[in-house]
């Protein structure tokens, strides 16, 4: 939240206290009063603060929930593989999912001695999310991947340490993150790994539907303008929601008139795979970078697409 104090004139000037207000604060940014549609669960008061602060008519809907995968064979599995030291290298994808891989894992393996085997093999963790969270569990990172974390950047932090974290003929368990990404295994399994995937929960619609078919709806009637995508689950949950409808096409249509915002190449992925493009691909995987640089470019761009043809299709980067 913002906070108030005086400064030496007496005058009164609010200064940001969150890492996305400070961000925000940074440069000058503006929706115009542009309605924008962000798909977000966790931290969506935050969100719509943000866009509101930023000149934004805020539509903020939830289109995630994290639930336990109905088994946890594979946690287990994983753990008694780590105990019996048959694993080599283990990459932590997210946060979440580390905190979730103790708790799967509690009634074969207490959090002490999970902490102590990872301590015996080589942890690659995908972003300072897992290493936070690895941190906190007590466990050393052996390699860090940089922005924006996608499984090419594993695939090239592994290729620039092969001498010495090598991969061929290596045990290798992945912590998937919901939805499974195909790339990594087969990219490790191509540089001779022997590959264990490791998902402990998954990703779900909300319970309720009618915000998100509600948000649909308002899209298709065009009184949406710039649409926030923080990762390809949401976009993907928007248009099964929308299959449902029967409304798929008709949001397909309407989402090539929308100024589209993405978060990083793997959400760009999923657009541009749904015949989408993406009008701003934000410089950091960030969400308060994503609406800042939404808020500096949204209404511009809107103008342009209406300007030039008022039924086209979005512009690539």
């Amino acid at each position: 939240m913002l906070h108030f104090r005086k400064n030496e004139q007496g005058r009164v000037s609010a200064f940001p206290t969150t890492e996305l207000e400070r961000t925000l604060v940074m440069r000058s940014a503006n929706f115009d009063g542009l309605c924008v549609l962000a798909l977000e669960s966790r931290r969506a008061r935050e969100i719509a603060k943000l866009i509101a602060n930023l000149g934004g008519a805020p539509l903020v809907v939830p289109s995630v929930r994290e639930v336990p995968v109905d088994s946890n064979s594979e946690a287990l599995e994983f753990a008694r593989e780590l105990a019996a030291q048959h694993i080599d290298l283990v990459i932590f994808t997210t946060g979440v999912g580390v905190k979730a891989l103790v708790s799967a894992v509690g009634t074969v393996c207490a959090r002490e001695k999970l902490a102590e085997y990872l301590n015996e093999v080589v942890v690659v963790a995908r972003g300072p999310k897992p290493i936070a969270a690895l941190r906190d569990l007590g466990v050393r990172v052996s390699l860090s991947v940089p922005e924006p974390n996608t499984w090419r950047e594993v695939l090239a932090v592994l290729d620039q340490n092969k001498d010495a974290f090598p991969l061929a003929g290596r045990r290798v368990a992945v912590q998937e993150y919901g939805v499974a990404n195909p790339e990594l295994p087969k990219g490790l399994e191509q540089r001779g790994a022997i590959v264990s995937p490791v998902n402990v929960y998954q990703w779900a619609p909300p319970e309720d539907l009618t915000p998100l078919q509600n948000a649909i709806e308002s899209i298709i009637r065009g009184d949406v303008q710039v649409l926030l995508v923080a990762s390809s689950v949401q976009i993907r949950h928007l248009f099964q929601v929308a299959e449902g409808m029967h409304r798929q096409d008709a949001l397909l249509q309407a989402l090539s008139r929308v100024v589209i915002a993405s978060i990083g190449p793997l959400t760009s992925e999923e657009l541009r795979g749904r015949g989408l493009g993406v009008d701003i691909e934000c410089t950091h995987p960030k969400m308060g970078i994503l609406v800042q640089e939404a808020a500096e470019k949204g209404a511009q761009i809107l103008r342009g697409k209406r300007g030039s043809n008022s039924a086209g299709g979005n512009s690539q980067p």
